[in-house]
């Protein structure tokens, strides 16, 4: 199978190239050429292991991978999470479901693909004997995930950029208290989005690119969605027939990217009613499938600082779709978008979507509501999913992080602080930072004072 770039000046290319690049060097964001139907594989897969199904999806994309290679990746990836199932779903009531995602080794549902991303780049790199130089932005738990996946890993290093005093202070532990050599986490004075802003542009500087071996962990990588888009298809396997077409999943989502992964199984027969955007106070996303207006505004800092974002990197990849891989209009819109901080859309139109925003205010209430209802303790992020839920409708809320990454949140909401054994052993340890301009400059001498692994 081959992949496009969604600004259609790029050639297309395997599975293995895809992920190695990340974004495509026109800019765009890599795409299947087609989608195979899964429709006839359904019976087959029902009573599949989470590593099997994973294996079962991902080979008929990763075609130029040994399936071997892709079956140890896999097992690799899954071995260190916590609960059996992997992705377990937990009935609240009758209408509504947690899928639960965040037993990996950071507490959150970036491992999931970011543990295999990691398996993945340690193949390439014995194949090719070339070593990488992993670049990131990161709104709380992406460089956590990352820095986990890539921790032991020969040939890598990683530097992470995060917004400075902006992600909660046990996010910014597991990033900057690894104690590993070949990782660097570094503060930034601004937003995630500036941080992202800079992670794209370096991308774009080809040479640079080339010299130290670049590659990416945000879900701008294809790897990401496509290994995120298995747990939405291992939860709907797991629902009873009668609620599969009739149930929406609800996705707390900054960058579109966890939504996406799901919506994308639509594509290949999968019939599932709707997908749910769910945000917080920064709503750009809630604004646009509302108004029809993509428009950047200040990032507020809020209660679940992972969804602090104004620009949705994987809202491109939709618009290729919805205008029916048109790849010229995307980029205008991308190209408006940049220049002006908006675009406005006539008759937006997105099939399958809604959307909900949440305010700091409503967070803490809600979090108590749903612990109170059903004795359950949602983390900020995903309380924004039961703003005005529907109690009528069937729906299956993904549960992304654990509520004991976010201690402050409960504490001033007057319950008891959650924790975690995997979070406490952080607090004993020393954490190391760099600070830095976000400043493309900046980063990219830094990066090369830093990486000794710069490839021919």
């Amino acid at each position: 199978m081959h992949f496009a770039s969604t600004r259609g000046q790029s050639d297309s290319v395997g599975f293995s190239e895809a992920v190695a690049q990340g974004l495509a060097p026109d800019g765009g964001l890599y795409l299947p050429e087609k989608f195979p139907d899964l429709s006839a594989s359904i019976g087959q897969w029902e009573d599949l292991s989470y590593p099997e199904l994973c294996f079962e999806f991902l080979r008929l994309f990763a075609t130029d991978l040994e399936a071997d290679v892709l079956r140890r990746a896999i097992d690799h990836s899954y071995s260190a999470f916590s609960h059996p199932q992997i992705a377990p779903i937990v009935e609240l009531s009758g209408n509504c479901k947690i899928l639960e995602l965040f037993h990996g080794p950071t507490l959150a549902f970036k491992d999931f693909a970011l543990q295999l991303l990691g398996n993945l780049y340690e193949h390439q790199i014995s194949r090719t004997g070339k070593n990488l130089t992993i670049l990131g932005a990161t709104s709380g738990d992406t460089g956590a995930a990352a820095i986990s996946g890539l921790i032991g890993k020969r040939g890598v290093t990683v530097f992470i950029l995060y917004p400075n005093g902006k992600v909660s202070p046990l996010q910014e532990r597991q990033m900057t208290c690894t104690g590993a050599s070949n990782v660097f986490p570094l503060a930034i004075e601004g937003t995630f989005d500036d941080a992202q802003s800079t992670v794209k542009e370096l991308f774009s500087d080809l040479p640079f690119r080339k010299k130290v071996g670049l590659s990416a962990v945000n879900s701008i990588n294809l790897a990401r969605i496509l290994a995120q888009s298995v747990y939405y298809l291992y939860a709907w396997l797991r629902l009873g027939r009668s609620e599969r077409e009739c149930t929406t999943f609800v996705v707390p989502t900054g960058n579109f990217g966890n939504v996406f992964a799901g919506w994308l199984l639509t594509k290949m027969g999968i019939a599932i009613r709707g997908f749910r955007v769910a945000t917080n106070q920064n709503d750009v996303l809630h604004r646009l499938f509302h108004t029809g207006e993509y428009s950047l505004e200040s990032v507020v800092p809020s209660l679940a600082p992972s969804m602090d974002i104004q620009v949705a990197s994987n809202f491109e990849r939709l618009l290729f779709f919805i205008f029916d891989g048109d790849a010229g209009r995307v980029r205008e819109v991308m190209n408006s978008f940049r220049e002006k901080g908006r675009y406005c859309f006539e008759n937006f139109a997105a099939k399958g979507f809604s959307s909900s925003s949440a305010t700091d205010r409503e967070i803490p209430e809600i979090i108590r509501s749903v612990n109170r209802e059903y004795g359950y303790l949602v983390d900020p992020h995903t309380a924004c999913g039961f703003k005005d839920l529907p109690s009528d409708e069937k729906h299956l809320v993904l549960a992304t992080a654990h509520p004991a990454k976010f201690p402050d949140v409960y504490e001033n909401a007057g319950m008891e602080k959650p924790t975690s054994p995997i979070l406490q052993e952080l607090l004993e340890k020393t954490p190391v930072k760099y600070d830095s301009r976000v400043a493309p400059s900046a980063i990219r001498a830094f990066v090369e004072n830093n990486s000794s692994l710069t490839s021919e």
